[in-house]
C-alpha cells in the first residue's frame, strides 16, 4: 500500500477545507453536478487524511555501534615464533 507523505497533510487539509466551501457555495447556488464533482474530491482528500492518521509510526532501534577487532592471526604465522 502507497501511504500519502507526511509532509503533505497541512496541504491536505488546506485541500479539504477549500473544497468544503466550494460545496457549500455550490449547494447555494444550485450547482448540482458542481456538487456532485466536489463531494467525490473530498472523499478522495479525507481518506488520504484518514490514511495518515492510521500510517503505523517508525520504531528507531539503535543497533549501537560495531566495535571492529583486528583480524586475528593463526599461530603458525606469527613472527615471533619462528621455528
Amino acid at each position: 500500500m502507497l501511504w500519502p507523505d507526511p509532509a503533505q497533510r497541512d496541504w491536505l487539509v488546506e485541500i479539504r477545507d477549500n473544497l468544503l466551501a466550494r460545496i457549500a457555495e455550490a449547494e447555494r447556488e444550485g450547482w448540482l453536478g458542481e456538487m456532485e464533482g466536489l463531494q467525490v474530491s473530498l472523499a478522495g482528500a479525507e481518506e488520504e487524511l484518514i490514511q495518515l492518521d492510521r500510517r503505523p509510526s517508525r520504531v528507531v532501534v539503535d543497533l549501537g555501534v560495531p566495535v571492529i577487532t583486528a583480524p586475528s592471526i593463526p599461530r603458525r604465522h606469527r613472527p615471533e615464533e619462528r621455528t
